[in-house]
């Protein structure tokens, strides 16, 4: 599922713009996974929803996340998601072992991940920004 309003052709040149485009998910009741994809220039070529998930967690499968890039022929994505209610954006470490998997399999496909956001009503984390964005392995 895409959505249009407010992500594409944005340029991402820090974290805080990609936040400023997921921050519709911060209020959200259940977990959603994004997938933004962008062009050479890091602008957002589209927005997609891959997964919406229950009230603290949702499933996540590399074949679902780099699908949309592929079919959009983005050079990169940020993948993002949001903690429902008044939960940190904090990442867990089944969000850390997801964001190694996906980088790994970015690799492969030569779309790399260049952030992973969580966004909530107490604002947003990036792995990015804190320096722990896994490398491939």
């Amino acid at each position: 599922m895409t959505f249009r309003k407010g992500a594409t052709g944005k340029q991402i040149k820090m974290p805080n713009d990609a936040a400023a485009i997921l921050a519709r998910f911060a209020a959200k009741r259940q977990e959603h996974f994004i997938v933004l994809t962008l062009d050479g220039g890091h602008v957002v070529v589209q927005g997609h929803i891959v997964t919406i998930g229950l009230a603290n967690r949702t499933q996540v499968h590399p074949r679902e996340v780099f699908y949309p890039a592929i079919i959009d022929n983005a050079v990169g994505i940020i993948i993002a998601h949001n903690h429902p209610s008044d939960r940190a954006p904090s990442p867990s470490l089944e969000d850390d072992g997801v964001t190694q998997r996906l980088v790994d399999a970015g690799d492969v496909l030569g779309i790399p991940v260049l952030d992973h956001i969580i966004v909530s009503q107490q604002g947003y984390f990036s792995y990015l920004e804190r320096n722990i964005l896994p490398v491939a392995k």
